[in-house]
């Protein structure tokens, strides 16, 4: 297949590196405009989101009956590692992005998800599932950064919102079929290996569709910086920009950390929780399953909303949600209460992670703005391991209910924060 988008930022961008090969006749931003590249990189998101999707049932159980892992922290271990690395990938992943082209970030991404599956069927040792964690840390870091930073590339300044809920609900929502199919599958099967034969099939169509088919968006990136006036910083510039100079880039990284360390509990505590009331894995599937699906379907609709009423108002509101949700988990004793709460959980994530990225996009010049998704993926990415770590230490020394109301507070405590700090960003939009 023809690739004559596959060229680097610094190429693209300034015409004094060498005559790049000559791309379509018209590069025009927009949805519709794009549409084809666009569903193409929903879809391969999807597939980035399924390889999570894998672990989410079933890991933390078979930390627990395979591995004899009785303490918490411990059994959380592989999203401490997999939330670092993850955290650390997506900062390099969004500068080489801009330096080196989109499209070839994504396919080293999909190299490093190829033995994930495999060594989970394969581990005779919990370091294992470590070592495939740091692995599908990579993965997600280098893969999913990309497909996010090459849509807002492609719809440019008028839909973000829309066009990361579109993003965010096809990786969420394959994630949340993931869960629920690996649960039903280790119920009738056993935890392994046939839960993770998914997983192989997953990492191999996703580095198909991307090698075959995906397309350099770098040129869309060119366009629409001349649209704005030139503005260049450097990699430790746009670093201290979104960590806290920068009032509402800030505000975001810290509420996309928080939103993380809960969902980092939601992932390796839950599970754990749930068991240990005697609920059986198909039903512990069902309740992650619903809050994956809720969060990733509701987000088809707060994307979009986000581009009229604004980011901000959603953002705090959403954080509020969540915690009055994860809040619920720990106070209530039955399957339907706990379904409930993860709906719950699923709105308030739904309301927030989309308007999140929308909000980096609003505030970020075109020429720094996959380093600047970058930075704050690394700050909200590390919520997974700050969230494994903090609710393993505190379920280890309190229970896993007080560690669960714990996080609900700092939840809570976030979206007060946005309300405090961050101002509107919807109106820097183009």
């Amino acid at each position: 297949m023809r690739d004559d988008w596959n060229v680097p930022a610094n190429v693209a961008m300034n015409k004094s590196h060498g005559a790049a090969a000559p791309g379509p006749a018209a590069i025009e931003l927009g949805l519709r405009r794009n549409w084809r590249q666009f569903w193409l990189l929903i879809l391969v998101n999807a597939f980035v989101g399924a390889m999570v999707g894998l672990e989410r049932t079933v890991l933390p159980l078979l930390a627990e009956q395979e591995f004899g892992l009785a303490s918490r922290s411990a059994v959380l271990s592989f999203i401490a590692t997999f939330g670092i690395v993850k955290a650390l990938t997506n900062l390099f992943a969004g500068r080489l992005g801009d330096l080196y082209g989109r499209r070839r970030v994504l396919l080293v991404g999909w190299l490093f998800a190829l033995p994930v599956p495999l060594l989970v069927i394969y581990a005779p040792s919990w370091s294992w599932i470590v070592f495939a964690n740091v692995l599908l840390g990579i993965n997600q870091g280098l893969a999913w950064s990309t497909t996010v930073i090459m849509k807002i590339d492609l719809v440019g300044p008028q839909q973000r919102g829309l066009a990361m809920g579109l993003n965010e609900f096809a990786g969420y929502l394959a994630g949340a079929l993931a869960a629920l199919g690996t649960g039903y599958v280790a119920e009738a099967h056993g935890l392994r290996p046939e839960p993770f034969y998914l997983g192989i099939a997953f990492a191999v169509i996703g580095l198909a569709l991307s090698l075959l088919f995906v397309r350099e968006t770098m040129r869309h990136v060119a366009l629409e910086a001349t649209s704005r006036a030139k503005e260049e910083l450097s990699a430790s510039g746009v670093f201290a920009r979104v960590s806290w100079k920068d009032r509402a880039l800030a505000s975001a990284s810290q509420a996309g950390m928080v939103n993380n360390l809960n969902d980092g509990l939601a992932w390796g505590l839950f599970p754990l929780f749930f068991a240990a009331s005697g609920m059986g894995v198909g039903r512990i599937g069902v309740v992650s399953f619903t809050y994956l699906a809720v969060w990733g379907c509701l987000q088809l609709w707060t994307g979009a909303l986000s581009d009229r009423w604004g980011r901000k108002w959603l953002i705090a509101a959403g954080m509020i949600v969540q915690g009055i949700a994860i809040g619920f988990v720990a106070l209530l004793e039955s399957f339907p209460g706990w379904l409930g709460a993860a709906a719950l959980h699923g709105l308030g994530t739904a309301m927030v992670y989309p308007t999140l990225l929308a909000a980096i996009g609003d505030v970020a010049h075109p020429s720094w703005r996959g380093s600047a998704v970058g930075v704050y993926r690394l700050w909200r990415d590390s919520g997974y391991a700050v969230g494994a770590l903090l609710a393993g230490v505190l379920a280890d020394y309190f229970g896993m209910a007080p560690a669960i109301e714990v996080v609900a507070g700092l939840t809570v405590a976030s979206g007060v924060l946005v309300i405090l700090r961050m101002p509107e960003t919807l109106r820097l939009n183009g």
